[in-house]
């Protein structure tokens, strides 16, 4: 089984990242290749958050008793 390896930005630097494309987006005056170009780092970013949120998840699961049931 191989595993992914951790990104090297945290969660943190990922999520302030991306709400800086947010606000570059929504300030407007860039070109088209210039907002096209964020939304892709945005998105980019939006899935490195994703992986995060997800790892803390399966790590929840992992220390839950085994009797908890959702």
């Amino acid at each position: 089984m191989s595993e992914t390896p951790e990104p090297t930005q945290t969660y943190e630097q990922a999520r302030e990242e991306l709400a800086d494309v947010v606000r570059r987006l929504e300030a407007g005056g860039l070109t088209l290749e210039e907002s096209l170009a964020l939304w892709e780092r945005g998105e980019a970013l939006a899935e490195l958050c994703q992986h995060w949120l997800d790892r803390a998840r399966e790590r929840l699961a992992a220390a839950a008793p085994p009797d908890a049931q959702d």
